[in-house]
This record gives C-alpha cells, structure tokens and sequence, in this order.
C-alpha cells in the first residue's frame, strides 16, 4: 500500500514569457490504501497534480515521498523503476497501443520490465479472466467497446500489481452505466488496499471517493478529511 507525502510542491510554467503557477506550495498526506477524490475547475492543477504523483513530472520546488522514499531525489531511471512498478495509470482516453491486441496491450508493461513469457502469459490469462475479457484477447482496440477498453486499461495499469492507482477522468468517454462499472472495479481494487487518486469533473464520481480535494490556482481550497475533523 502507497502512502503519499507531499511537502511545499511548485510547479511553473511559462508561457509567452508569463510564469504560470500550476502548482502553489502544496502539503498533501494521502494514507496507504485511501481513496481520494481530486476536483476543481479546469486549470486549477488536478493534472499537474496527477503527472507530478506518477513521477511523469517533476516539481520545481518541495519534496515527494512515496511509500517513505524521497522520490524527488531519484534518477530518471530510478523514478521509471519507480512508476512501472508502484504506480498504474488509468487514463480518460485510454492510451491503448492500436495496433497490439488486448492480451498485449495488458501484457506491455511486463514485457518492458523483462517478465518472462511464461509468467506473462499466465498472468494476462488470469487479467483476461478477471475483467471478463477472455472471449476479447485477440482484439485490437477498435474492436473493443469504450467500456471494455477501458477494462483492458485497467487490467494493464495493475498487472504489475502496483501500490498506487492514479486515474484521470476515467470515466469520461464512458456512458453513466459503463462509467459505474468502471468505478466498481476501480474500486475493488482499493478495496484490497490499493491507494486510489482519481481526478473528475464529475461530482456524482467524486462523491463516490472517501475523501474529496477541491483545487483551485495551484492549491487545495478544500480537503473533506481536514474539514471532518475540524467539525468533530
């Protein structure tokens, strides 16, 4: 299980010359095992905040520390050890390879990590059978529905079984049913102690969460936890 601790964490952009702060000084402690709710108006850094949990950017001020290791200290390499084996990534879009079938697009980040074929094959048949995509493992992406592609996401962004799940809009090109089902097996997966980050326009997803962070210019206006506190 991940614990996440953000101290003082910058992020600026410039653009046109104009420093842009997508990122304002941020503290934030998610627990191992939470499930987090990320919202707030575009702009207002939930991305920012994504790419910087999943080691797919870097802050230009603070310390992030994941599972008690300062990964802001990290190599490159190491942060890609890192983020292909603590961190999965569940996107709105998917981000499928169009031309691998489902069975490979699953197995991808085993293969990019020496897995052994036979350990592979096992464990895809095992993701197949999970996500009830047995009968789909031959099929490229475009054969697939939204919802089963987005399935295929999944079971690629855990195969590695890692300690953290960030997702971002994950239901977004899904319809309300599909979106549910999505949610449920997200959720699942948090169930058995994964730590769940998942960012949403939507307020009935966002309910949905444990505890929910409102952003807004680069900060967190809001944090469900600190304000249940507050009122006890």
């Amino acid at each position: 299980m991940a614990q996440v601790e953000l101290e003082g964490i910058a992020r600026v952009f410039h653009l046109g010359g104009s420093p842009v702060h997508a990122l304002r000084a941020l503290d934030l402690r998610i627990g191992a095992g939470e499930y987090v709710a990320v919202m707030g108006p575009s702009g207002s850094g939930k991305s920012t905040l994504l790419n910087v949990l999943g080691l797919l950017d870097s802050p230009d001020a603070g310390r992030y520390r994941l599972e008690d290791r300062d990964v802001t200290t990290l190599t490159p390499d190491e942060q890609a050890q890192v983020r292909s084996r603590r961190i999965g990534f569940v996107f709105q879009s998917f981000h499928l390879v169009p031309r691998l079938s489902a069975a490979e697009n699953i197995a991808l980040p085993m293969v990019l990590a020496g897995t052994p074929a036979r350990e592979r094959a096992a464990r895809v048949a095992q993701a197949l059978q999970d996500y009830g995509l047995a009968d789909r493992a031959a099929h490229k992406p475009s054969e697939l529905s939204g919802g089963q592609r987005q399935r295929v996401a999944i079971a690629r962004a855990t195969i590695m079984q890692p300690a953290l799940i960030l997702a971002d809009e994950p239901t977004g090109n899904l319809d309300r049913a599909t979106g549910d089902e999505v949610m449920r097996l997200l959720e699942g997966l948090n169930a058995r102690g994964v730590t769940l980050i998942v960012v949403t326009h939507d307020a009935q997803m966002g309910a949905r969460a444990r505890r929910r962070l409102a952003m807004e210019d680069g900060a967190i206006r809001h944090d469900s936890a600190a304000a249940a506190v507050a009122s006890t």
